[in-house]
Order: C-alpha cells, then structure tokens, then sequence
C-alpha cells in the first residue's frame, strides 16, 4: 500500500488534451517517382507552358488558338485533378470508381484532342509575323503541345498496360 502512495505521488500532472484530427488522406511521397507520377507532371508543366505562351498573346484574333487555349486548359485543370487523386492516394479509398478505366479514357482522349491541338497550333503560328512577341510565343506552344502530346501517349500506354492486366485478373 505504501508503495501505491508514492506511485501516485510522483505522477506528472495530466497534459491537456487538444482536439486533434488526422486526415484520411495521405501523401504518396513515391508516386511522383514512378512512371504514371513522372508522365503527370510532366504533362502538367508541358501543357501549362503551351496555354501560358498562348495565353500571353493577342490570340483572340485566331478562333484556332481559342481552340488551343480551350484544350490547353481543359486538360490541364482534368490532369491536375488525376494527379491529386493519385498523389493522395484517395484512388484507394474510392473503390467504386473504375480508376484505370477512367485514367485509360482520359488519357486516349487527351492524346488525341492534344495531337488535333499541336497541329491547329502549329499551322497558326504562320499567322504571326516572323520574329515578333506572338510569332515566338506560338512557336514555342507549338512545340510544347507537341511534347505534352507525346506525354499523353506515353500515359495513355502505361494507362492500358495497367487496365488490361485488372481485365485479365477478372
């Protein structure tokens, strides 16, 4: 009983408790160091780049470049979104979504609306005058649109190997 007593004599005071919340959602530190997490950012800085070259110009006189800025932008906002998702890892956590179906649809249509964008942006860059701001700036697009291009093809073939594996295993 003595012994008790001086447990409980010693003991510190009781820390106050603070209401802390941990999130759900957690941070995949090794995402960006795949492959699927490398092709998404490099499609987000590419595909910014090509609608900040556009955008910076008087490219409201060419209904083509709008074209260009709409894509541009549409993309970027989809590919932002998927890159969240996976970086979170909240693809996990929503089993009912069909990730790598929607991530495979994505990226085909990606693909294919940046390759008709590339194009439309590289055969409007005759419409500038050779050596000015907006000549420079669409050229510059041009290549970039392309490059993201080739982002979204590579994604789009990670992409299917990932969802023709799951369909296998079914």
């Amino acid at each position: 009983m003595e012994g008790a007593a001086v447990v409980s004599a010693r003991r510190s005071p009781p820390v106050p408790e603070y209401n802390v919340s941990t999130s759900t959602l957690a941070f995949d530190q090794h995402f960006t160091m795949t492959a699927k997490g490398i092709l998404l950012l490099a499609e987000i800085m590419c595909g910014m780049l090509v609608w900040i070259l556009v955008g910076g110009t008087e490219y409201f006189h060419l209904s083509a470049l709008c074209w260009v800025m709409f894509i541009a932008i549409l993309c970027w906002v989809l590919t932002v979104g998927l890159f969240i998702i996976y970086l979170t890892g909240a693809h996990n956590r929503i089993p009912r979504v069909p990730w790598r179906t929607l991530s495979l649809c994505l990226n085909c249509s990606a693909t294919a609306l940046y390759l008709v964008t590339a194009l439309v942006d590289a055969l409007s860059v005759t419409q500038a005058i050779r050596g000015r701001h907006n000549y420079n700036c669409w050229a510059a697009s041009a290549f970039f649109a392309f490059l993201t291009t080739l982002c979204y093809a590579g994604s789009s073939y990670q992409s299917y190997r990932a969802w023709k594996t799951t369909e296998e295993e079914q």
